[in-house]
């Protein structure tokens, strides 16, 4: 077993508000990379921590507004976090409140350290708060003299308190970030950490006094004062740990990597590590910062109405759909735009349609021939090479917490299955012919590799995959690294397939779309439909195609550049798409392509025939693929 460990954090969550996608979609990525890391260093190795922000203005605020008592409000609220990351089967290692008495003393104690050390003094400031972020504003950070988050105007607060010389540590800081290139990550949130260090760096308001705000933990050298509520946060990284004698800390701390939405980069990759050069601690190894969701191309916001419930999205289409859709639909450090159409044709394409009838088709066809005992006979190695392409693709990705990547390597190896089958037909074989035993005991075998590395991002399905095909060795015991073995090495002579049930049902939209006004429409008789005649209709060259590769198409938001084959042709087709579809979704895929459209020019690009795709009266968009596989260039009659 390695030595090495891993430490991964989320932010705690402040509790003026239940939880939301946003909350959501953080706690699923560390709750992911904590069962990647556990599967490949070993479940002790890994330590995942979440929890709730509970101190400041806004909580006094929304605990009035409640009728409550600010602890009650806190601990109700936090409640609703907890049972939340349970019922969406998320597992951290522990749940930190900084309301308990372990956090509070870890805080106070931090503080006298840095005050004795001289880094701490009293004075006095006037700025533009907004206590909607509970922190003071310069002129420069305003926009056009609003909160640029609240789009209010602060109010301008001139009072004595306490500051942190944070502003001491600029240089050391600079320094640091220069010299470790991916102390912050992506890139793009590192150069902007750097460019606001260009200015010189202001002293840091770490307290408010007593008179103003009670609900705060009270400064061990002056109780008129209450802990600046990011000075009290930021430090649950290390009380959860039992900081400074705790054996967790002297264990995990050096391999701290802290996941944060980017509307928190400033105090993480700013305030944090100064606190902690002050303290004398090493500053945590990474920083990795993901974008927003997005509703109709605007941030989700509490005050704007515009939040979507994880628990109602995981309720209506499983727990394991929803998290599919939100770790392979953002990239990770850019934003995403949220819509539940986008999450149908997700699990309807890739879950139903790729991996569910992949699965199905394998199991049932070992049942039907063999009833469902296949012993061991190898195809020669065939997707053994894809498969240990897919885990080496997947653990690059994971480094650098490129999530969507990684299931995208992911689902190329379920695209190289279904291919391999398609090749070797072997519903179309004879089951006493021992090339078709190979070929379907090396289709299990390769399933069984899909459902490990697919057990971190679908640990529901990856279960259910691996008890449909007979192996109940604990996930935790196989090395991510040794996902390819062979049968002999694991123990496995013969794969014993148990009853098959789908993975994924299709959804199928049922409720009317709404007209503008947001009432059901009246309704409106049917056009007749023009009629052709059957020689019209043999004009059309309908033919399968696969998708060899596809991209964006920069500048437009539904057009997506398709490279396909037709057999020994390949052509370049755009499809309108995109919003359906996005690029890494097309790999692989058998398509219905109408192959004698005269060839146009969409965004400079010449398209050389058109997709098919349904829509319903939802305005859902579905491929139209051919519901077994079949050899690209198969003409559709």
């Amino acid at each position: 077993m390695s030595d090495e460990t891993f430490y991964l954090t989320t932010p705690i969550y402040y509790v003026n508000a239940t939880p939301h996608l946003g909350h959501a979609y953080t706690t699923i990525l560390a709750d992911t990379m904590a069962r990647f890391q556990k599967l490949r260093l070993g479940p002790e190795q890994v330590y995942f921590l979440t929890g709730t922000d509970e101190h400041g203005d806004k909580i006094v605020q929304a605990a009035a507004q409640a009728g409550e008592s600010p602890q009650a409000y806190a601990d109700r609220i936090s409640g609703i976090f907890q049972e939340t990351w349970t019922r969406l089967g998320l597992a951290p290692n522990q749940f930190v409140r900084t309301t308990s008495e372990p956090h509070k003393r870890a805080v106070q104690r931090f503080l006298q350290q840095i005050y004795d050390a001289g880094d701490i003094y009293f004075g006095e400031y006037g700025g533009h708060y907004c206590f909607g972020c509970e922190r003071f504003y310069t002129e420069k950070e305003l926009e056009d003299g609003q909160c640029p988050d609240h789009r209010t105007a602060p109010a301008f607060i001139k009072e004595q308190n306490y500051f942190f010389r944070m502003g001491k540590y600029q240089d050391w800081l600079i320094d640091h970030i220069r010299r470790h290139p991916d102390f912050i990550r992506p890139e793009r949130f590192r150069n902007e950490v750097l460019s606001f260090l260009k200015e010189p760096l202001e002293d840091l308001c770490i307290s408010r006094p007593s008179a103003r705000l009670t609900w705060g933990i009270p400064l061990p050298f002056d109780n008129r004062y209450v802990t600046y509520v990011w000075f009290d946060a930021l430090i649950n990284y290390i009380s959860a740990l039992g900081w400074p004698d705790g054996e967790a800390f002297r264990r995990f701390w050096p391999a701290a990597q802290h996941l944060i939405a980017k509307d928190i980069l400033k105090p993480h990759a700013v305030y944090w590590p100064t606190m902690l050069k002050a303290a004398g601690l090493p500053p945590y190894r990474h920083l990795n910062v993901h974008g927003y969701w997005k509703i109709e191309e605007v941030k989700m916001s509490k005050s704007r109405g515009s939040v979507v419930r994880p628990l109602e999205l995981a309720d209506k289409y499983g727990i394991d759909a929803f998290r599919y859709f939100v770790l392979r639909e953002m990239t990770f450090g850019l934003d995403a735009d949220f819509s539940e159409d986008a999450l149908v044709a997700r699990l309807n394409a890739d879950l139903a349609n790729d991996l569910g009838n992949l699965y199905s088709r394998v199991l049932k066809l070992i049942q039907r021939y063999y009833d469902g005992r296949i012993t061991q006979s190898s195809d020669n190695g065939h997707l053994a090479d894809a498969t240990r392409a897919a885990v080496a693709y997947v653990t690059a990705a994971m480094e650098r917490f490129a999530f969507s990547e990684a299931l995208a390597a992911i689902w190329n190896l379920v695209s190289a299955t279904n291919k391999y089958l398609v090749t070797h037909e072997p519903w179309k074989q004879d089951p006493g012919d021992a090339r078709t035993k190979a070929v379907l005991f090396t289709a299990a075998e390769t399933l069984r590799a899909i459902a490990m590395l697919l057990s971190p991002f679908l640990p529901k399905t990856a279960e259910r995959m691996l008890q449909g095909l007979g192996v109940a060795e604990p996930m935790t015991s196989i090395c991510i690294e040794d996902v390819y073995p062979s049968p002999v090495q694991m123990g496995l002579r013969e794969w014993r397939v148990q009853e098959v049930q789908p993975l994924f049902p299709r959804i199928q939209a049922t409720a009317a779309k709404p007209s503008r006004a947001g009432k059901e429409s009246a309704a409106v008789p049917e056009i007749p439909l023009e009629q052709i005649t059957i020689e019209e209709f043999r004009r059309l060259d309908l033919r399968v195609a696969e998708v060899v590769e596809a991209a964006a198409i920069p500048g437009s938001k539904k057009l997506v550049k398709l490279r396909v084959r037709l057999k020994d042709e390949e052509r370049i087709v755009v499809a309108g798409l995109k919003e359906h579809y996005p690029p890494e979704s097309w790999a692989g895929k058998r398509i219905i392509l109408v192959a004698n459209l005269k060839p146009t020019s969409l965004m400079g690009i010449t398209s050389q025939g058109m997709v098919l795709a349904a829509e319903d009266d939802a305005g859902r968009i579905v491929l139209l693929m051919p519901e077994a596989p079949i050899t690209p260039g198969s003409k559709v009659r």
